[in-house]
């Protein structure tokens, strides 16, 4: 008796799920459900342009405050390598 009962449960849930999939898709083809999947696919792309864009300027950032740094150096190195051969009389 119970595994009747349990296969009548089973069976009826999966009835209801098999509606709800059914319904979900059909109005997916209306024009409305095709207007909302075209905007959707809309939206998702400018979201990703503006992750993209935040990425792209902050890698910039990074790098330009990296090679600023390396050129401060050098910079720095060759004023220093200037200053030692002055005092050595070489130029």
């Amino acid at each position: 008796m119970i595994g009747k009962g349990v296969a009548f449960a089973a069976g009826a849930a999966a009835g209801v799920y098999a509606t709800v999939r059914v319904r979900r898709a059909m109005e997916a083809f209306t024009p409305d459900g095709i207007r909302d999947r075209i905007s959707a696919v809309g939206v998702g792309a400018r979201m990703m342009r503006a992750e993209f864009l935040h990425g792209a300027a902050e890698a910039e950032t990074d790098l330009r405050e990296r090679y600023d740094l390396v050129a401060a150096q050098q910079a720095t190195q060759h004023k220093q390598l200037g200053q030692s051969e002055q005092k050595r009389g070489i130029e």
